[in-house]
């Protein structure tokens, strides 16, 4: 059973063959111009792909939908979302983003005035920093509790869900609060209003998300099937990508500080984070450059593969001189500074904009 509201590591082997996801590998040939998380593999899982490749192919109208529930600051590792929503927007896809301040309330105990002001200036700020254009007509953002599309759809989707399902999906048990248990329903409403008719009708919808969403996933696939008749629902399609190993070496977390780059670290703070991390380097240095390093194994390596460079020959040549030995850990510390630095200098002189942007969203 996966936790969508755990941290736990995921076993992405045995989650591909225990609830069926297609490796993304199958589909992503099929793709004109597909972005560097596809073709490194972090995009690694796929749910009925083929529509978007098909409406990417015909020019067809289709929407991707993402969500967030604001429970901590935003980590380089939340990047990869939004540099998903980014490649999206560029092929022409309409931009779903919901607050689930209903779930971070059901969930967190966080209030709607609290997840309110974390979504818009902790996130949405950074989303805007990092190149998400939110003035588009085709960019939607919304809090839940204030969709009434939203709430009246999850509240018409429960009709045909049980407890029992819940608790086979999710694992709720006696002790589980009632609107903990209603959430996914909302979020179920989240995936599948683009469909609406008030939305253009139905159309594929693209949702990308980490493994630990899949639940999610195949609720919402059940229930657009079980709601074809009535709505016209296309069950609606889903990436899964790896989550960024954490700097100490278990998985990046908002409340683990040492595990995590916050995009409102300062260049001196995330800068010494990157040089204390845990790296795939060998015990000493003489062994480094008799056996070589563990790329593979490497959170500086990870950071260079998943953010700060696009070059994959120049990837490939890093990786290649760590495993023959050629460089050591502090070349690539070094290296990942130096282009984390630029990455930080470049949102920073944007944040100021980005704030007053921002500001004028969700009134």
């Amino acid at each position: 059973m996966i936790d969508p509201w755990g941290s736990s590591i995921i076993d992405y082997e045995k989650l591909t063959e225990q609830f069926g996801i297609r490796p993304f590998s199958e589909v992503v040939d099929d793709i004109d111009n597909p972005s560097k998380l596809m073709t490194r593999g972090i995009i690694f899982g796929q749910r009925d792909y083929k529509q978007i490749t098909n409406a990417l192919k015909n020019n067809k109208e289709f929407a991707t939908m993402t969500g967030m529930m604001p429970s901590g600051r935003m980590h380089i590792g939340h990047k990869m979302v939004v540099d998903q929503l980014k490649w999206y927007q560029e092929q022409g896809s309409d931009i779903y983003v919901s607050i689930a301040d209903m779930e971070a309330y059901a969930a967190r105990g966080i209030n709607k005035e609290k997840a309110r002001d974390l979504a818009l200036n902790e996130y949405i700020v950074n989303y805007i920093a990092l190149g998400l254009d939110v003035t588009r007509d085709n960019f939607h953002l919304y809090l839940q509790s204030e969709n009434d599309d939203v709430k009246n759809l999850a509240y018409i989707l429960g009709k045909k869900v049980t407890f029992s399902q819940m608790r086979s999906i999710y694992g709720f048990d006696n002790s589980a609060n009632v609107a903990h248990i209603y959430t996914p329903l909302l979020q179920v409403a989240d995936i599948l209003h683009p469909q609406l008719e008030k939305y253009g009708g139905p159309k594929p919808v693209i949702v990308p998300v980490g493994p630990d969403q899949d639940p999610h996933i195949r609720l919402t696939r059940d229930l657009a099937s079980k709601f074809n008749e009535e709505y016209g629902f296309i069950e609606p399609s889903a990436t899964f990508h790896r989550f960024m190993t954490g700097l100490t070496g278990e998985k990046m977390s908002s409340s683990k500080p040492k595990s995590a780059i916050y995009l409102t670290d300062t260049i001196k703070d995330a800068t010494k984070k990157v040089k204390s991390a845990k790296t795939g380097g060998r015990e000493s240095l003489k062994e480094q450059k008799e056996l070589g390093g563990h790329p593979d194994q490497c959170s500086i390596y990870e950071l260079l593969v998943y953010h700060l460079i696009d070059d994959d020959k120049k990837l490939e040549e890093i990786r290649n001189k760590c495993l023959s030995g050629e460089i050591v850990c502090g070349n690539c510390k070094q290296c990942a500074s130096e282009l984390l630095t630029d990455m930080f200098e470049d949102i920073n002189s944007k944040r100021e904009e980005a704030q007053k942007i921002a500001q004028t969203l969700l009134k």
